[in-house]
């Protein structure tokens, strides 16, 4: 595809662009890599023909993001509702990627712009756990209240995994990027369970509280491991720097 009159490159020029300038492949799991990449790279291209900011992006990101997580909280569990949830979470986690590529794309990348996509980040992972216990509470028919602490636990792994490998990053000399040849097919199986993108596929469970509830706490308990492993091995990496 051609450039515009003006100038400006055009949805396939962008994308091609946008394709050139993705970030490493290292520590990303196979759904962020083939999937969440991929579809953001197709939103930063659309969101640039039609001149919206990296930081629009981000907003719109967390408008959907937030609009599910708030009917996942007032809403009836429902197949129907399953599927409005999914589908609000996994188009704001695209978003989400597509506010940081935009941002590649016209070189505009800068600290407003990540603090405001690590604080929708924040929000989001907090709110999402969040809605859940409200939903168990209003609508599950729990076998004991000790159920109630799942969400609870749940929020906690999530939180402590997102600030505890970005501070971890900025805590590394050079940042946390590496080269591309260094990703890991075996690795970004293994850290399937731990995407926000494969967490997200939990709400099609919906439908079924049984279901739902267990695989919800399945994904808990994932989280919970890794957690162990990632503050452990952190930790070791940061005191080997000099």
């Amino acid at each position: 595809m051609a450039g515009t009159e003006g100038g400006a490159p055009g949805f396939g020029v962008a994308l091609r662009r946008l394709r050139a300038a993705q970030k490493s492949a290292k520590g990303v799991s196979l759904y962020s890599r083939y999937v969440n990449r991929p579809v953001g790279r197709v939103l930063a291209a659309g969101a640039y023909r039609v001149g919206m900011t990296p930081d629009q992006v981000t907003l719109v990101s967390a408008a959907f993001s937030g609009g599910g997580i708030v009917v996942l909280a007032v809403g009836v569990p429902s197949w129907g509702l399953a599927v409005g949830v999914y589908a609000a979470l996994a188009v704001g986690f695209a978003l989400d990627s597509a506010d940081g590529q935009l941002a590649r794309l016209l070189g505009k990348g800068g600290p407003a712009g990540e603090w405001l996509d690590h604080v929708v980040d924040a929000g989001k992972i907090t709110a999402v756990h969040a809605a859940v216990a409200v939903m168990f509470y209003r609508h599950f028919a729990l076998p004991g209240e000790g159920w109630l602490l799942l969400p609870l636990g749940f929020q906690f792994a999530a939180v402590m995994i997102f600030f505890g490998g970005l501070l971890k990053d900025k805590l590394t000399p050079g940042g946390a990027a590496g080269p591309a040849a260094a990703a890991s097919r075996w690795r970004a199986v293994a850290l399937l369970p731990v995407d926000y993108g494969v967490f997200c596929g939990v709400f099609l469970l919906l439908g079924s509280q049984c279901a739902f509830r267990w695989g919800y706490a399945a994904l808990f308990c994932v989280h919970a491991l890794f957690l162990a492993g990632f503050l452990g091995k952190w930790f070791r990496e940061l005191r080997a720097v000099r």
